[in-house]
């Protein structure tokens, strides 16, 4: 079982020992691991404390995905305007 309340993705960068996540399910959450295993363990407890703090501050936390899933990939250059 993967565990997660959300999706999430992590994207590899140039560094070898360099990684991102994010879950496109939950706004404003992402985090920076150093191994796949790393990602997944952060996002895994900083979904709970990302919910915990959207609740205290009153504003809507998405339902959980009853099927979520990882996605590894690499990273998506983003144009700066």
């Amino acid at each position: 079982m993967i565990g997660l309340p959300y999706s999430l993705i992590i994207e590899a960068t140039e560094e070898p020992d360099y990684f991102g996540f994010y879950s496109p399910e939950l706004e404003g959450f992402s985090g920076i691991g150093h191994s796949v295993e790393d990602c997944i363990y952060k996002a895994r407890w900083g979904m709970k404390e990302h919910t915990a703090l959207l609740k205290e501050q009153g504003l809507p936390v998405p339902p959980a995905n009853p099927n979520p899933k990882i996605v590894i990939q690499n990273e998506e250059k983003r144009a700066v305007a």
